[in-house]
């Protein structure tokens, strides 16, 4: 419980200054794309997930919280990029953070009607990417290089266009 509470105080940290520190960070342009950490885990049936498995996607890999405000606010628009893009290549992937898992996971996502896989992830994979408050959205090019890391609420307009780039981007 103690953790969660340090996490929705960075949280709430996070989105009050991300539109004053630049912590949108886009590693496009001259900066070369470092590769997304690989990682598995099990989705709710039980079936292996692993980041590896969508290289020639797209991935919009989103740390969320079913308590968390902002993470409440994006997912609307994941799940329309993920019917508005799929065809395309592109593949949302969202990592509940939760700490009580999929006893509060499942239940949120079947009244929120979320079409995209989700698991739920711990310490070691939030670390792994750095994570230090959510909402945390990464976008990964086709070849698995993170392009592109939002921490906070993403400006949806902006974060659309990078997913278009990508898109469009040769493997």
């Amino acid at each position: 419980m103690r953790r969660q509470a340090t996490i929705q105080i960075i949280s709430a940290m996070a989105l009050l200054l991300a539109p004053f520190s630049g912590l949108s960070r886009n590693a496009t342009g001259d900066t070369p794309r470092k590769p997304a950490p690989n990682f598995a885990t099990n989705d709710s049936k039980g079936i292996p997930v692993k980041l590896a498995d969508f290289k020639g996607k797209v991935v919009l890999l989103n740390f969320w919280a079913t308590w968390c405000h902002g993470c409440g606010e994006e997912i609307p628009w994941f799940i329309e990029y993920q019917e508005k893009y799929k065809n395309q290549g592109l593949a949302v992937l969202g990592v509940s953070m939760d700490d009580e898992g999929w006893t509060v996971v499942t239940p949120f996502v079947r009244e929120k009607k979320i079409n995209y896989v989700v698991v739920v992830g711990d310490k070691k994979l939030g670390d792994l990417f750095g994570l230090a408050g959510m909402p945390m959205t990464v976008l990964i090019d086709r070849n698995g290089n993170i392009a592109t890391k939002y921490e906070g609420v993403v400006d949806r307009e902006a974060c659309e266009k990078q997913i278009r780039t990508l898109l469009a981007e040769k493997r």
